[in-house]
């Protein structure tokens, strides 16, 4: 079985329509899109979305807002937070039409004001009452408009933390959209993966969280390939621990889309905590031309690597997914 635990919802363009006006009215008032969004308007892009599932050989996908939509630094916070429960809604929905494909991944309604409880409040209802998998943690809710919370290893999240130790489902680190100059939605992704990673292995997060289960997308930004400075730098501190047995706290995913970038994760962070993740569809789905399929077709490249065991593939394929999502990818 092949389980991709990353992936972004698709929507009929009307909601983009709405989330023009919730901008534009500044959610006063709050009405809701122009017109109802019916089953059939969700049911089409979400068929042509299996339909790409199937052309690849994915069983089953976990889905998310699209991140850089979220409008996270958007005032008032009502905006985000009327934004994001929509979003969740229609995610709830589409699981609903496809319930032997796909698992809702919640968006948070965090906002540059940095209050955290709507998010926990919202993590709450997607979980218990949509029956969501887990969520989305933004880094950087301010999106580069204003200085940033503390970084992830900062006792401010540990309300968030706690409710997902309770709720025992995991997240995904991944940040929304940039309004930084000089810095693209894209990189912004990768540059916070960087800043958490680091945050949350220099912590006490998960001495204080031992059940805490937290995802670095795109193969983990670019640390693994800064291993060896990481590596360095805790010798001449004198860790006790190393940074590689630090790493093994995270889980990381394989949303990257080069043969070489793949076995340099494999080979820094091994494959125990690597889950099969692609994005797809998104950045990734164009076609490669030295191999005729899209970048984001991952499964092809993995199963070119020598250097990995056959057992070492299921778990990346399917093993540890179960391991970290529990007994959710039935039906």
């Amino acid at each position: 079985m092949i389980i991709d635990t990353h992936a972004h919802a698709i929507f009929p363009p009307i909601t983009s329509a709405y989330a023009a006006d919730l901008i534009a009215s500044r959610a006063n008032p709050t009405a809701g899109p122009r017109q109802p969004i019916t089953d059939e308007m969700l049911r089409e892009p979400m068929a042509r979305h299996i339909a790409n599932m199937e052309k690849v050989g994915t069983d089953w996908q976990i889905i998310s807002p699209r991140p850089f939509m979220l409008l996270h630094s958007i005032d008032p916070a009502k905006v985000t937070q009327i934004w994001t429960k929509f979003n969740n809604d229609l995610i709830h929905r589409q699981v609903n039409m496809f319930p032997g494909k796909i698992k809702g991944m919640a968006g948070l309604p965090q906002h540059r004001d940095y209050d955290l409880l709507p998010a926990i409040e919202e993590l709450e209802r997607c979980v218990k009452e949509l029956n969501f998998v887990g969520c989305l943690i933004n880094p950087d809710p301010s999106e580069g408009t204003r200085r940033p919370p503390p970084g992830l290893g900062d006792e401010f999240w540990y309300p968030l933390y706690e409710k997902l130790v309770e709720l025992d489902v995991p997240a995904l680190v991944h940040s929304t959209s940039s309004a930084h100059p000089r810095e693209s939605y894209t990189l912004k992704f990768i540059n916070e993966e960087n800043i958490a990673t680091i945050s949350l292995i220099e912590s006490r997060v998960f001495e204080d969280f031992p059940k805490l289960k937290i995802i670095i997308p795109h193969g983990g930004g670019a640390i693994p390939y800064q291993i060896g400075r990481f590596r360095s730098w805790g010798i001449r501190r004198k860790q006790a621990v190393s940074f590689e047995e630090k790493m093994s706290k995270l889980y990381f995913d394989t949303a990257l889309y080069s043969e070489d970038s793949l076995r340099l994760l494999f080979s820094t962070v091994g494959t125990d905590n690597v889950i099969f993740g692609t994005e797809r569809p998104g950045t990734g789905t164009a076609p490669n031309p030295d191999t005729g399929r899209d970048f984001d077709d991952i499964k092809p490249l993995i199963d070119g690597i020598d250097s990995i065991s056959s057992q070492d593939r299921q778990n990346i394929y399917e093993n540890n997914a179960r391991r970290l999502f529990g007994d959710v990818f039935k039906g």
